[in-house]
């Protein structure tokens, strides 16, 4: 997926061991599940080492704790129509929580690795022989080194 311009971020604020309703999986895991199938560009999940919410408790990552209730941030940015059409979902599985938006400007385009760019690299060639040679270097360095391939 491309994002090059207008852009929106949703964010999902949830406690960690939050479960997806009528599930035994974790709710991060569900909404990002979600995600990927409706065909969202992408999403992460970034686990927080300290916070507190609508409980006014804060939670803490100790080395010794084994809390449950640490914050998690579901993080999803698409174009806004996207973003948009997957808020029913998000409000059917998040029950205790935090739902942000915002509208963004995307400066990045990312693609899969292998895919196609709309404008081909100018570089492409040259790194091609680059890969090429370091894929022989390491052939020739798991054969066990230039000194055994002496000409």
């Amino acid at each position: 997926m491309w994002l090059d311009g207008a852009a929106r971020r949703l964010t999902i604020f949830v406690d960690e061991g939050g479960k997806a309703p009528h599930s035994m999986k974790p709710l991060y895991t569900e909404v990002v599940h979600r995600a990927h199938e409706a065909g969202l560009a992408g999403a992460s999940v970034f686990h927080g080492i300290e916070g507190y919410g609508a409980s006014r408790h804060v939670h803490l990552n100790r080395v010794l704790s084994w809390s449950a209730d640490l914050p998690v941030a579901i993080v999803i940015v698409d174009v806004p129509e996207k973003i948009d059409g997957f808020l029913p979902v998000v409000k059917s599985l998040v029950t205790d929580g935090l739902v942000t938006i915002d509208d963004l400007r995307a400066i990045h385009r990312a693609h899969p690795r292998g895919a196609s760019s709309p404008e081909e690299e100018p570089d492409a060639e040259r790194h091609r022989g680059v890969l090429h040679r370091l894929t022989h270097l390491g052939a020739l360095t798991h054969a066990g080194g230039p000194a055994d391939h002496a000409p």
